[in-house]
């Protein structure tokens, strides 16, 4: 993928859990979307692509009164000391506009929050600016970013408010014409990097004295100086009225250049700090007080992982929990990127406190790592220098720590000579996500660099597959990655390998969950895909025939000329269609090139074979129906009361269900049985809201009424979508309506839900 502008930062990619990859570049954060596209029959990966633009406006961080900043900068800057007079005039914190400088455009650093905590429970994106500005951002509506709020004034008038001291008892501070307090108010609000931690869970008790579970999430923002504010957002996160709390830690450590969150868990308690880096070397775990959030403990003190001054500044940081098969207990390992070397840290708690164990893995790299990611799941972490060349570390226990073997990646062997700037792993390691511009040719830098982001395959097509079987997840949407490896191989053998099919039809009997119907759903959508004849026009295409003609002309009086023309001009849009490459997407064809007429007998069995695929699909996704309305039944049940009007259409969804003769389920009829006592034979039907007629249930899909009004159905709750707003998931599976204030609260959870046959989330 070409990226429009160059990559800035300090670790310009990084890979969301779920599945979007952002790329920070100077004019704006380019977002790729992985999709697994069941509508598509091209091999290549489908990228949804969207951008979240750089402001247009400088950031001033506020350090006093707009007039006596002017004033203060007007001094600073015509000063006959030159130590003040250049250092103001050179350090962009203090004039971010540039006045005769270039600009400060572009991004310094993003970081995604974990999954669920935006109003549709996906990611969040913080982003840093070059200019210091940290905001948040969501995708509400898929196709345009939004920003929810800007951190950097909200902390800016905190500050402002406590007069720039952390507490009170704090000595007052100086005067802001003195450039040392001018330096250390601005330092105290500029940003390094900024990390989310994992969801919290806390209670929360409602008027009626009852408990709720409320998620929230918190964001650690290193400073300049060396303070660490961490903020505290309820979910889902809404915008600055979700914003719960702002503490503020002293970190002690000089240069800040790090941070990442230590997130471990031992006896089902889990524990939390913040593991800072400097840029002199020196590593330390933080405590971090968490006194708000049940189940959740820190350290007493901080930990010391490196303390040696040597002048290796730490890039990166990554932590990482895995399970030590010696010690049969839970531990985490701390990495980090110090010049050419990876700093390791294994932390495992005992009966004798807190073990640590560190070292340097060493001949990694000749120049030093600009990149370092983890995968989280089995705890690979692969470095990249600059030269091209990207390293593989795989920590393999010992009885005392562990140890590191290594591999080298060669890009060049795969992308010719070139430059790497960044480097993000999917969130289940099956892709690897590399920045490139060109090398060196024949000893000579390219004149012109074109950035782009490559991805390259990690995992086997049976790596994948067996890891979705044996998935402890069990949501497709998550694993987008490790199907869209599968995805490639079915349309590329035009069949469902053996093994696969026998593993899944096991995995169904055995357990029955509809996780494995789901994917036995997708995979036999894929297959429809690749039986597919490749359409001869592109229907999105706009026709050049024209729609009126003179009354003068007949039908038959063209000339030869004009055939040969229009001969022509076909052969030339069927080449430009060919020359536009695999990217064309060809969901609008998909259904119409099932029912072309066949020119030969050869195409029978095929045409057969997809009406065997498509009936299989029908019987899959009725099966999924089938047990999300015995969900919902169950709801209704255990919510409503007697005689009570629930808005869903109950009657209807315990008569569909008991339609099928076929369908012999005990646990549905019990279940029905119970509703329809309880129901007292009302019916409590839906009305069109044209003309007031009753809409029976005879469509899972959609509902007519007898004047032939037609709504569809939302697949969540069943209720007909009688308004002219609804919503859609990702894959354009199935709609679903918007919650209204009306709904009880178990109406509105049901809504929150994802896709019942594909798991991704609904817009």
């Amino acid at each position: 993928v070409r990226l429009q502008h160059g990559a800035s930062g300090l670790e310009p990619l990084a890979w969301s859990e779920d599945h979007r990859v952002s790329v920070s570049t100077a004019r704006s954060i380019a977002v790729l979307e992985q999709l697994s596209d069941v509508h598509s029959g091209g091999q290549d990966m489908v990228i949804h692509r969207t951008a979240v633009p750089a402001p247009s406006a400088a950031c001033l961080l506020k350090v006093g009164p707009k007039r006596e900043v002017a004033e203060c900068k007007e001094k600073f800057a015509s000063s006959v000391d030159p130590t003040v007079s250049q250092t103001f005039m050179l350090d962009r914190v203090f004039s971010p506009e540039g006045k005769s400088l270039t600009p400060l455009r572009g991004f310094k650093y993003s970081s995604w929050s974990p999954l669920g905590c935006d109003a549709n429970g996906r990611c969040l994106l913080a982003a840093l600016t070059m200019d210091n500005r940290l905001t948040i951002h969501a995708n509400l509506n898929r196709l345009q970013w939004v920003q929810l709020v800007d951190l950097t004034e909200l902390y800016g008038e905190r500050l402002y408010e406590a007069g720039y001291r952390l507490c009170k008892a704090d000595a007052p501070c100086g005067e802001l014409g003195d450039f040392p307090e001018f330096q250390r108010r601005h330092s105290m609000q500029t940003p390094v990097r900024m990390e989310w931690s994992g969801i919290c869970t806390t209670q929360q008790v409602k008027h009626n004295n009852e408990c709720r579970d409320v998620g929230s999430v918190l964001l650690a923002v290193l400073f300049e100086n060396g303070n660490i504010a961490v903020w505290q957002f309820q979910l889902p996160f809404l915008g600055t009225e979700s914003i719960t709390s702002c503490n503020t830690i002293e970190s002690g450590i000089s240069s800040p250049s790090v941070l990442s969150w230590w997130e471990y868990e031992h006896n089902n308690r889990k524990m939390s700090g913040l593991i800072v880096g400097s840029a002199y070397g020196p590593v330390k775990i933080l405590p971090v007080n968490l006194k708000a959030v049940k189940g959740y403990f820190t350290l007493r003190q901080p930990v010391v992982l490196w303390q040696e001054m040597d002048q290796l500044p730490v890039h990166s940081i990554k932590c990482i929990p895995l399970y030590h098969p010696y010690q049969k207990c839970s531990c985490s390992l701390v990495v980090a990127a110090r010049g050419p070397y990876v700093f390791w840290c294994l932390l495992l708690i005992s009966k004798a406190g807190l073990n640590v164990h560190n070292s340097h893995v060493t001949g990694l790299h000749s120049l030093p790592i600009v990149s370092m990611t983890a995968d989280k799941l089995n705890g690979t972490v692969y470095t990249c220098s600059s030269d091209g060349k990207v390293r593989q570390l795989i920590p393999i226990f010992t009885d005392v720590a562990l140890k590191f073997e290594h591999q080298l990646i060669k890009l060049s062997e795969v992308f010719g000579s070139v430059r790497t700037h960044g480097i993000a792993v999917s969130p289940c390691g099956a892709y690897l996500a590399v920045i490139t511009t060109e090398g060196m040719a024949n000893g000579l830098h390219p004149v012109n660099k074109n950035y782009q982001v490559q991805f390259v395959t990690l995992k086997t097509f049976e790596e994948a597959a067996a890891q979705l079987l044996e998935s402890s997840v069990q949501n497709l949407f998550r694993q987008v990655d490790l199907t869209d490896l599968v995805r490639w191989k079915i349309l590329k053998d035009k069949h469902i390998p053996q093994f696969l099919q026998e593993a899944l039809d096991k995995k169904i009997e055995s357990c029955g969950s509809t996780y494995f119907w789901r994917f036995k759903l997708f995979l036999l959508r894929i297959l429809y895909q690749s039986m597919q004849k490749a359409p001869s026009e592109v229907m999105w295409k706009p026709s050049h025939e024209d729609a009126k003609i003179l009354i003068s002309d007949s039908p038959g009086m063209g000339s030869a000329e004009d055939d040969q023309e229009e001969g022509t001009s076909k052969q030339a849009s069927r080449q430009s269609l060919c020359d536009t490459g695999k990217g064309v997407d060809m969901d609008d064809t998909a259904e119409d090139s099932l029912h072309q007429p066949s020119d030969t007998g050869g195409h029978e069995p095929m045409e057969e074979k997809l009406l065997e695929i498509q009936a299989q699909i029908e019987a899959v996704e009725m099966h999924l129906t089938r047990e999300h309305m015995k969900r919902v039944l169950g709801e209704v049940y255990l919510h409503t009361w007697i005689t009570e009007n629930t808005s869903i259409p109950t009657r209807g969804v315990c008569d569909f269900l008991m339609s099928d003769d076929g369908y012999d389920d005990r646990t549905a009829r019990v279940l029905i049985g119970h509703i329809l006592k309880k129901m007292n034979k009302q019916t409590f039907p839906e009305h069109c809201s044209l003309c007031k007629e009753i809409l029976p249930f005879t469509d899972r899909r959609q509902a007519v009424c007898s004047n032939g009004h037609i709504w569809l159905r939302c697949f969540l709750t069943y209720q007909s979508c009688q308004s002219l707003v609804y919503r859609r998931c990702l894959l354009h599976d199935s709609i679903a309506r918007h919650p209204t204030p009306e709904d009880p609260e178990w109406i509105k959870r049901l809504l929150q839900g994802p896709c019942t046959f594909c798991d991704s989330p609904v817009f």
